[in-house]
């Protein structure tokens, strides 16, 4: 049961973490202005699982959407088992290649959504990224789940759990984030 609806125990771990991290202010996280945000910017490690499917649900859904990896190889390919997933689900990541965060140019308007707490921190580090408004993209699931644990290399229901969060929690952002749409 821990496989599959978190990844690993070490998953579990860190989603439980992640509460006091969050309701506490420790997570780094920078608001926003909702009416302000033009673009969605997902952001995990690779940019080959997470943020590559965040992106593909959020580009069908008419929003403008990047992701990025905070340490990928440029030009990467989705992670197979995160193809196979996403077309179960009715995406195409076929086409992806992996962005690292150093080729990312921030916009005004940005919104940078990350799966995990530790990420967030990262951001908060560089000096590029300090005035851009970001925050968990698990603030949008349901529940609330704000550690979305790494699929990579883990088993393929989990992998398939993990993308299905990612879709639901896109979709709400749709309707949280109106000036994200597309003309």
């Amino acid at each position: 049961m821990i496989r599959q609806r978190f990844g690993t125990f070490r998953g579990l771990v860190r989603l439980a973490l992640s509460y006091p991290q969050m309701v506490l202010g420790l997570s780094s996280s920078k608001p926003c202005d909702a009416a302000a945000v033009r673009r969605l910017v997902f952001v995990c490690q690779g940019n080959i699982c997470r943020s590559a499917f965040a992106e593909a649900v959020a580009r069908r859904a008419g929003l403008r959407a990047v992701s990025v990896g905070l340490s990928t190889t440029p030009g990467r390919p989705a992670h197979p088992p995160a193809i196979t997933a996403a077309q179960s689900l009715g995406y195409d990541l076929q086409a992806h290649r992996a962005t690292d965060l150093a080729e990312y140019h921030p916009e005004p308007g940005d919104l940078l959504l990350v799966m995990e707490v530790r990420q967030l921190a990262r951001l908060s580090a560089d000096p590029r990224l300090r005035d851009v408004p970001r925050t968990l993209l698990g603030r949008w699931t349901r529940p609330m789940m704000p550690h979305l644990h790494d699929p990579y290399g883990l088993d393929d229901s989990y992998m398939m759990q993990c993308l299905a969060r990612i879709e639901r929690a896109v979709m709400r952002l749709a309707v949280s984030f109106p000036g994200a749409r597309l003309s």
